[in-house]
């Protein structure tokens, strides 16, 4: 038989390094007290790390700096998103981050939530969760991720090159399944997504 100690640590390293949770995410495993002392205990032993209060990460450790590296933003706010219940869909620069179209991340980060607005702190991260209205948060994840990394850029910033950047970072499926889940979007980031997915230069 397992422990409940060595049932968690199973599901972490599952998930591999640059994980992040909660205790809500082994909440089958057994009660929220033998929970607790098991997380905690993980944390004592240095297996795990505490990003801030109730959330943890099983962290990347790199050899060439000899430490562990800052934690994942997109796990944080995906682990707070699970405690809480909420959807969230990430914006502006976490948007075009999580595609691989910019290495920039500011230190400020932005989520769309059907949570409340809420700010963490979660070092070095300051992540936001902004409430938005319904239609945002209908949106498929892929889609939504398209739709806010278009934004974030403006419609200005939109030449061939680019379209061909943002071509590159969805696959022939993902950008079937964008086009029809995304007519209810603003006109302007419809007829981009369209030169995206299908080389309609006419909207």
């Amino acid at each position: 038989m397992q422990t409940i100690k060595n049932k968690i640590v199973s599901r972490i390293y599952g998930n591999g390094r640059g994980w992040s949770f909660s205790k809500i995410d082994f909440s089958e495993i057994g009660s929220d007290g033998s929970i607790r002392i098991a997380l905690m205990r993980l944390e004592e032993e240095g297996t795990i790390r505490r990003v801030f209060r109730g959330v943890y990460d099983y962290p990347k450790y790199s050899d060439l700096l000899g430490k562990n590296l800052s934690p994942d933003f997109d796990q944080i706010a995906r682990a707070v998103a699970r405690k809480s219940g909420w959807t969230i869909r990430p914006s502006g620069a976490a948007a075009l981050n999580l595609l691989g179209l910019s290495t920039q991340v500011p230190a400020k980060i932005l989520y769309l939530s059907d949570g409340p607005t809420k700010t963490i702190k979660a070092d070095p991260w300051s992540i936001q969760f902004k409430n938005t209205a319904l239609k945002e948060m209908k949106l498929k994840p892929k889609t939504s991720l398209m739709v806010q990394a278009i934004k974030s850029l403006g419609r200005e910033q939109f030449d061939e090159q680019r379209i061909a950047e943002f071509r590159k970072a969805f696959t022939e499926e993902e950008c079937r399944q964008i086009l029809r889940d995304a007519p209810v979007v603003t006109d302007w980031v419809y007829e981009l997504i369209r030169k995206i997915c299908v080389g309609d230069d006419n909207g």
